[in-house]
């Protein structure tokens, strides 16, 4: 394989770094100068900023007030109002007013950079309109600041930084490596940010006095100014006696900026603390910028040596706290003190004794934020979250008091959000969003909890909350949901309330992946599911995780020429509609008739005996008046009936022009005649009747209408009011008032031109006219107002461009409409817009009030401040085959509102697709289980609750349900199953249908069952005191993993997989490698299934390294069904067993540093032939009799098994140094390459060719492809290509990965004339499109080596994360750049689509 297609189907989950800022709007109340933010529930809460790898997102924090009563009764949260609201939402009952939050996804960005480290800048508190700015830090040296702009919704680069290449190599001080990246830090009051880089150098950036901006959204008054940073200069941090520095921040309360730098004068470690502990050091800076002066304020020394963080103590109290990880101290002008956290803490130099904490923790990998001024919050690497609290007099801190409070997960950052909420990043579980109050103002949570046994903060989401699985209480802990914390005689004010809120589910790190299919007897290649080895400790679980949506399938019933299907309400008289009311009938369109059921315990045909329109297919039905009438649209006319009964029936239109389509809007339907117009049935609520009228804006013209709808902007606040006038008196407050009624009414019209226009009902005076909406340009804008968007026009100054522009826009028409909001207080309105090529464009409502925008419609007739922000989709674009026409007529858009307890959309088509809404933010989940379907609607009913009905092309029409024990809200639908352990690796017996899973568990035991004997007895020998090291205490208990080999059997979904053995072993015995292996048993001449288990002793550097090779066979025992694993054989080897494999019939082990075949005779393992490995073998992959094998830091090796001799050959090795995390063989056809990835995150192809003169007459291997990934990938996962319409190749295999950042991809092989056309096209993009932070793609993707030498190979991939950039384009753009390269927009597109559909593998 010589060109290769790398694509990230699944986006990083785990959270690297977090922060609160203030970035889309500003804050109600400025914060005072001291630093510490504080008001009451209904002040501006400030945004979340996640840093998740190379991903950035930005959320607002929303809440629903309410009381004790409608928390527990949950009368915020169902019903109609049920959509304004996540499932999430509801977790945490009431608390301090509140009876649920949640986040809303504002934005969300793909960076071609890994964010080394995050700041805020914060704008300084001037009391007039600001804004925060976002400081990102990437490796090695280089920093970019960013800002919110409101005229396209998007975060703009105000500056970029660079400190890299030959004019900085100076800083480096001769040094290549260095420990960890960038580290910026920013002063509270926005005056200046610093950025360590080199770990000596400090740049320190000077921020700006005046700042720009424009007009928000959500602002009363002012204008908007953000900060950003003026100019920066770099100091040497040795020459002020600072060597190496760990860490730095900026203190609170001083007139100028005033950082503290945590640095050591000479290193030592853990080896040399008998001699040398004491040797950090803080000192105090003041910063002045625009002298470039840094006079010394204060110093102190003596600190320990595992000192290594600082956290700043905000005003009034002041100073800075050092963490380490047995201590924690205090430091400040005017008082010192310090607290010991367990029992290895030892005073400093100089001083006698030393407080100590009731409880003893570790502290190192610590994360801490401010809950109070006085009161911090530390969480632990165990996931224990614990309150430090500052007893103070004045400014003097007399004590640094503890108390123990709640297991967390295992957090990566902690961030407050206002003084109401905090939230705990993850890298290794479930982020979460918590609520905290102190006890002394807030309301009891003896109501916050929901009815579920949760053992800690940390549980999991593996479905939506109320659906989520019990796990196992942990008797050690207190339930967070009802917990306080504990109560300091001296001070009342540690008792603090926490409820958890919200949680963004995590699927990383991956550790291992296999696959199974859904049903074993279909083809290979048929839907699968990805089994996942995911998180740490008591994060751990297996996740199973699918690309496409498959419906718990109830029943089905063939209808031939079913076209549509829908259900319908009925309520009878003025009897008040219920919160969870079923539906009452479902009706059926065939090509010649209509099929009416109803919809109780059964589904019973009742065709003959209602009144409705049987005698030919239906176009629509739906219901008027509050759920009193049902209306049912065909081709002539519409019905109107109260139940089973008609009331009325109107023809509408003329002979040849019959009905194409309908909308339903309480109490309006829209009608779409075939000749372009628009007839209008208006209800009235008094008499129950209709009309029909056609408004001549609806009428025939010569622009005919292709598309259109109804919207209700209903609710308390309707948001499409925000756009008609002046958006700060309509706006106000996040919560303005409105006078809650029906709501607006509006009617959207798309015209063959191109054109979109809002109309209002019932005056139908047009307020927004968009044109050209077909292009799908980035920002929609009312094309009557003064005040535009800047369009860019560079495209279209070819006029031959412009004309075939003009050709393909005659062809694309808008064939289906949808507008929709999802929330009655804070859902803003999306625009879903389906085009007759097959591209779906999604828009986004904002308000944005530009300087002239008042010069159109300022009398309030017009939504002169209304815009539309494009979402990107990661759906199939571009035109379809031409055979494809049939299924492309029957594709609409079909919205749903409580299926499953979801809502969104449904795509119905040849490509059926789900288009979820959680947060404010499309999820994407395809259905590819049935092919083509032509109608879907949602059904609920006694059997059937919150379920669905879809009709597939072969005419099966299927009643189903959503499973729920899914979490739709991820890239990829997922479903966890917790295990309260590490899952390291996983193996697949497909005959028994049985997963093997290799766990750990950390638990204490005593140091004589770890610590052999001076003799080096046998693992497990216990010692007596004589024969324990100097001042060594046998019975001192102490940390261990105790590794388990697990045999679990899939069960149907809902229910919990059944463990059907455990396999134990010894005390300091780690499990490293398990497989399924086929081996020959020499003896019998028959082929065995074994699992092999390899094993390795951890007893220190003193003992020599040993391990066990086992081997098991696997199935129920006859005499005892309780037994599914019984041990054939096993032995202890001197060495550890890191790799094994099946080789023809063989078993290859991996030794320590030697690779050795072995025969099995049924009894023993037989060596047969052996290889010497350079260090450490971490990888074995087999293809045939070929070998590749990894080594720790001599990178891989490529052997060829010889029977005849019976010799393992060296074939060719790669002679650079790579640190091997993963390999495996890519097979494209008759060419066989290797491949690798590293710890610095690269991956890398090489190819076998003796025949090449650079390969040193083959003993060489050639690099074919280079590529970084960004991301550690422990696992490659080998699946075939399906085959694609047109090709003909075959033997193509994809390699699929798991990344620890929870990310999963696929790499590809690419045929030469597809790679240098995308190429072309990923190269033109580079230049063409802007970047957010202006990174380079480019320079992002290249090999990494980290200073060592390293001769770049060729560039031979193709990156589908740079190519997502071309699907967003607008069509002149996409047409122009396809053009420049000698191609066309089709072309380019099908090359997309052939990529994703031969990898459409889950």
């Amino acid at each position: 394989m010589s060109y290769a297609a790398i694509k990230l189907v699944h986006g990083p989950t785990g959270v690297s770094a977090c922060a609160s800022a203030f970035i889309t709007h500003s804050p109600v109340n400025p914060a005072s100068s001291s630093g510490w933010k504080s008001g009451n529930a209904k002040d501006s809460l400030p945004n979340l900023v996640l840093v998740k790898a190379n991903v950035l997102e930005i959320y607002n924090v929303r809440f629903q007030e309410g009381d004790e009563k409608s928390a527990r009764g949950g009368e915020q949260l169902v019903g109609s109002a049920c959509v304004a609201f996540p499932a999430s939402a509801k977790r945490g009952g009431f608390m301090s007013g509140i009876t649920a939050a949640w986040l809303e996804l504002v934005c969300q960005y793909r960076l071609f950079g890994i964010v080394d480290s995050m700041a805020i800048l914060h704008r300084g508190r001037d009391g007039g309109r600001h804004r925060d700015a976002i400081i990102l830090a990437f490796p090695a040296a280089k920093f970019s600041v960013l800002f919110f702009d409101d005229a396209t919704q998007q975060l703009k680069t105000s500056s970029m930084h660079y400190f890299e290449g030959p004019e900085w190599i100076h800083l480096k001080r001769g040094r290549e490596k260095f420990p960890g990246g960038p580290l910026v830090r920013a002063d509270s009051q926005g005056r200046c940010a610093g950025v360590l880089i080199y770990k000596c150098q400090l740049v320190m950036m000077k921020a700006a006095q005046e700042a720009y901006g424009l007009v928000e959204e959500d602002d009363p008054s002012g204008n908007i100014v953000s900060a950003r940073i003026e100019s920066s200069y770099v100091v040497n941090l040795q020459e002020l006696g600072m060597m190496h520095v760990k860490d730095f921040v900026f203190l609170y309360g001083y007139i100028e900026p005033v950082v503290a730098i945590l640095h050591e004068r000479e290193l030592t470690w853990a080896g040399r603390v008998t001699f040398r502990r004491d040797t950090c050091c803080v000192t105090a800076l003041s910063i002045n910028t625009n002298t470039k002066k840094h006079p010394r304020l204060w110093f102190q020394t003596g600190l320990p040596y595992d000192a290594y963080s600082l956290l700043a103590v905000p005003s009034p109290i002041g100073g800075v706290l050092v963490l380490c990880a047995n201590s924690i101290l205090y430091y400040s002008q005017v008082s010192t003190c310090i607290v010991a956290v367990n029992e290895l803490a030892t005073p400093p130099a100089g001083s006698l004794e030393m407080p100590r904490s009731k409880f003893s923790i570790e502290l190192d990998a610590a994360h801490a934020t401010w809950l109070s001024y006085d009161a911090a919050l530390l969480s632990t690497k165990t996931g224990m979250l614990v309150h430090l609290h500052l007893i103070f007099d004045g400014r003097n801190v007399q004590r640094l008091e503890l108390s123990k409070s709640k297991g967390s997960v295992l957090s990566s950052s902690l961030c407050t959000i206002g003084d109401k909420f905090f939230f705990v990043g993850s890298r290794l579980g479930d982020s979460l969003l918590v609520q905290f109050g102190s006890a002394s103002t807030s309301n009891s949570l003896e109501h916050s909890y929901d009815g579920e046994d949760y053992d800690e903060m940390d549980e999991d989401i593996m479905v939506r909350p109320s659906k989520r699985m019990r796990l196992d209480d942990d008797a050690s802990e207190q339930s967070l949901y009802q917990y306080k914390s504990g109560v300091s005689d001296s001070q009342k004010n540690m008792n603090f309330l926490f409820s958890v809120r919200d949680s963004l589910c995590n699927i990383g790190p991956i550790r291992d992946i296999t696959c199974r299919s859904q049903n074993p007897s279909e083809q290979p290649g048929s839907a699968q599911d990805l089994i996942a080895c995911c998180g740490h400790g008591k994060n751990g679980s297996l996740n199973i995780i699918s690309r496409s949506i498959r419906p718990d399938f109830i029943t089905q019933v063939k209808l031939p020429g079913c076209v549509g299907v829908w259900t319908v309400y009925h309520r009878s008289g003025q009897i008040p509609a219920e919160k969870d009311e079923y539906h009452a009938y479902l009706i059926i369109s065939l090509e010649s008739r209509t099929m009416v059921l109803e919809t109780g315990e059964t589904l019973g045909e009742v065709t003959d005996s209602v009144e409705y329109y049987t005698e030919g297919p239906s176009i629509s039905a739906g219901n008027l008046f509050g759920r009193r009438r049902i209306a049912q649209v065909y081709q002539k006319g519409v019905r109107i009936l109260d139940g089973a009964r008609q009331t009325q029936d109107l023809q509408v239109g003329e002979p040849g022009n019959a009905i194409e389509s309908a909308s339903f809007a309480d109490p309006y339907v829209l009608l779409r005649m075939q000749d372009g117009s628009c007839q209008l049935v208006v209800g009235d609520s008094e008499t129950l009747t209709v009309s029909v009228s056609t408004p001549p804006e609806l009428g025939l013209s010569p622009d005919p209408i292709s598309a259109c709808t109804l919207y209700n902007d209903r609710g308390p606040s309707p948001w499409l009011r925000r756009a008609t006038g002046d958006v700060w008196q309509t706006l106000g407050v996040p919560d303005a008032n409105f006078a809650f009624d029906q709501g607006d009414m509006y009617c959207i019209v798309c015209r063959n031109s191109g054109t979109m226009e809002f109309l209002e009902l019932p005056s139908m005076a047009c307020l927004y006219r968009v044109e050209r909406l077909p292009y799908g340009v980035q920002v929609l804008a009312d094309s009557r107002t003064a005040s535009k968007v800047p369009v860019d026009t560079s495209s279209n100054k070819d006029e031959e461009g412009a004309e075939e522009i003009r050709e393909r826009m005659s062809k694309i028409k808008v064939v289906d409409i949808c507008v929709d909001t999802w929330g009655e207080k804070y859902g803003r309105p999306f625009v879903f817009v389906l085009l007759s090529d097959g591209t779906l464009l999604s828009y986004r409502a904002f308000i944005y009030e530009g300087q002239d925008s008042g010069a159109h419609a300022s009398d309030g007739t017009s939504f002169r401040n209304l815009r539309f922000l494009r979402l990107q989709l990661d759906l199939e674009l571009g035109e379809e085959d031409s055979n494809a026409d049939e299924v492309r007529s029957v594709q609409k858009i079909i919205p749903f509102k409580d299926v499953g307890g979801l809502q969104g959309l449904f795509l119905a088509g040849g490509k059926p697709t789900w288009l979820m809404i959680f947060r404010e933010q499309i999820r994407l989940h395809p259905q590819a289980s049935d092919g083509p379907i032509v109608a879907f609607t949602s059904l609920h009913n006694v059997n059937c609750q919150h379920g669905l009905i879809y009709v597939t092309n072969e005419a099966s029409l299927k009643i189903c349900r959503l499973s729920n024990i899914l979490n739709y809200d991820n890239d990829w639908p997922v479903q966890k199953i917790p295990l309260k352990g590490t899952p390291h690796q996983m193996a697949h017996h497909p005959d028994l249908n049985i997963y093997v899973l290799v766990l750990s568990f950390s638990v204490s035991v005593p140091t004589s069952l770890v610590l052999p004997s001076a003799a080096d007895g046998p693992p497990g020998h216990q010692i007596d005191q004589s024969e324990a090291s100097d001042g060594l205490d046998p019975q001192k208990m102490v940390q261990v993993d105790d590794f388990e080999v697990r045999l679990l059997e899939p069960m149907a979904q809902g229910v919990p997989w059944e463990t059907k053995d455990t396999i134990k072993f010894q005390p300091a015995e780690n499990v490293l490698t398990v497989r399924i292996v086929s081996i020959k048993n020499a003896a019998t001449e028959q082929v065995e299934n074994l699992l092999a288990i390899g094993t390795g002793y951890l007893q220190g550097e003193d003992v020599a390294s040993r391990g066990r090779i086992i081997l098991v066979s696997l199935g129920e025992d006859p005499s005892d069904p309780k037994v599914w694993a019984k041990e054939l054989y096993s032995k202890e080897l001197k060495g550890a067993i890191s790799a094994l494999a099946a080789l023809q019939g063989h078993l290859l082990l991996a030794i320590g540093p030697k690779i050795i075949l072995h025969t099995w005779n049924g009894s023993e393992l037989i060596g047969t032939a052996f290889f010497d490995a350079p260090l450490y073998v971490v990888s074995l992959n087999i293809v045939k009799n070929f070998v590749l094998f990894g080594d720790f830091h001599k990178s891989i090796y490529f052997l060829c098994w010889k029977e005849e001799g019976a010799q393992l050959v060296l074939l060719a090795k790669d002679f650079g140094s790579l640190d091997c995390y993963a390999t495996e063989f890519l097979i494209d056809g008759s060419t066989l390459s290797l491949l690798v990835s590293d710890s610095r995150k690269n991956i890398q192809v090489f190819s076998y060719a003796p025949k090449n003169a650079e390969s040193w007459k083959g003993q060489k291997l050639l690099p074919r492809v280079e590529f970084h990934l960004g991301s550690h990938v422990t696992k490659f996962l080998r699946l075939q290509m399906l085959q694609t319409p047109g090709s003909s190749r075959t033997n193509r295999f994809a390699l699929c990965f798991g990344t620890l950042d929870g990310g999963i991809g696929y790499i590809t092989p690419l045929d030469e004339l597809t790679f240098r056309r995308l190429q072309t096209l990923q190269r033109k993009l580079v230049d063409l499109v802007p970047h957010v932070a202006g990174l380079n793609p480019k320079a992002y993707r290249q090999f990494q080596a980290n200073g060592e030498h390293h001769k770049h190979g060729p560039d031979n991939t193709v990156d589908s994360e740079q190519l997502r950039e071309y699907e967003s384009l607008s069509l002149d753009k996409q047409v122009a750049i396809a053009r420049q390269i000698g191609t066309t927009r089709q072309q380019i597109f099908a090359n997309l689509r052939d990529i994703s559909l031969s990898t459409s593998f889950f």
